[in-house]
């Protein structure tokens, strides 16, 4: 069920609140685009700074406009158990497929503790993937743990944000092949599926959506030659989305496809001149866009700013 091209979904904001219309094409966008599932309110969709209102708000709404046409991992993660718990049990009040659990940051569990804690948010019912990410958990789930993990029926796979390919086939070993395994670095991910990943939770699938999802048919489909193909008109895009934070170059680029304004709640702000320009080098260079769409837009942006009266 979960596999392909998954969308880390931005949140869309509007005058500090959730732009629920824009939230809701972008569901529709990702469907006609041949994105392969959604995963809503995870880091790039700003859930460290969505209320616990707004965070269940966005998964019922994604849940809803959906439909059943593609899966929805609702992100449901915090280094509190309870919390977890929480986000779980209202991620499947809303009908969603999964839940993503990301380790628990900043405590720094033990692997006895991460073993409670999935353990307690597995027992809610709904299938969990582990979100394993040490860069910013400061915490390593071992492959052994892992395995432990696996045991259980409602844990089904694994968004592997270690950049270590050796663990795809590691876990394998341990887990089994029906164990899900997908990626979560977009950079990495062709390499990721030829050592026996199925997927990848996507931030760049929020700007070339389309592009994405041939390319991850590609690699599952054993065409390596294509895939790679692919990657090279991506990878500019992939390096200038993550310049700086990911989910503020994601949301550049999607303003510039008219689909959601580039807002992003404090501590994150927006990016910087040179940023933008390598993103918009890098969705011509994709061909999400072309050199008109973006300069033209861009030059009344100009415009605009140089002759305000507020400047």
């Amino acid at each position: 069920m979960f596999k392909g091209s998954l969308p880390a979904l931005v949140t869309p904001f509007a005058n500090g609140q959730v732009d629920v219309d824009a939230l809701k094409k972008l569901v529709n966008w990702h469907v006609d685009q041949g994105s392969n599932g959604l995963v809503p309110v995870g880091t790039t969709g700003e859930s460290p700074t969505l209320t616990h209102a707004e965070h269940d708000m966005v998964v019922e709404i994604v849940v809803a406009e959906a439909a059943g046409r593609i899966p929805v991992i609702a992100g449901a993660g915090s280094n509190n158990t309870a919390e977890t718990v929480r986000l779980v049990k209202a991620a499947k009040a809303a009908g969603a497929d999964a839940a993503l659990v990301v380790t628990p940051y900043y405590n720094k569990p033990t692997q006895a503790g991460l073993i409670a804690h999935f353990t307690a948010a597995a027992e809610c019912g709904l299938p969990i993937i582990i979100y394993n990410i040490p860069p910013r958990s400061v915490v390593d789930m071992t492959p052994d743990t892992m395995a432990t993990l696996a045991k259980h029926d409602m844990i089904v796979g694994v968004k592997d944000a270690t950049a270590d390919l050796s663990r795809v086939p590691a876990t394998r070993m341990r887990c089994g092949a029906d164990f899900i395994q997908l990626s979560g670095e977009d950079a990495t991910a062709l390499g990721f599926n030829a050592h026996g990943g199925i997927g990848c939770i996507s931030v760049t699938a929020n700007i070339a959506p389309k592009l994405i999802a041939q390319f991850q048919e590609a690699t599952l489909a054993g065409d390596y030659t294509a895939a790679l193909a692919q990657l090279d008109r991506l990878m500019p895009l992939h390096e200038a989305v993550f310049t700086e934070p990911g989910l503020v170059g994601a949301k550049y680029g999607m303003s510039l496809l008219g689909l959601c304004r580039e807002d992003v709640r404090p501590p994150l702000v927006g990016l910087t001149d040179g940023t933008k320009e390598k993103i918009r080098a890098a969705m011509v260079h994709a061909g999400s866009v072309s050199y008109t769409h973006l300069t033209l837009p861009t030059m009344l942006a100009q415009c605009r700013s140089r002759w305000s009266p507020y400047h």
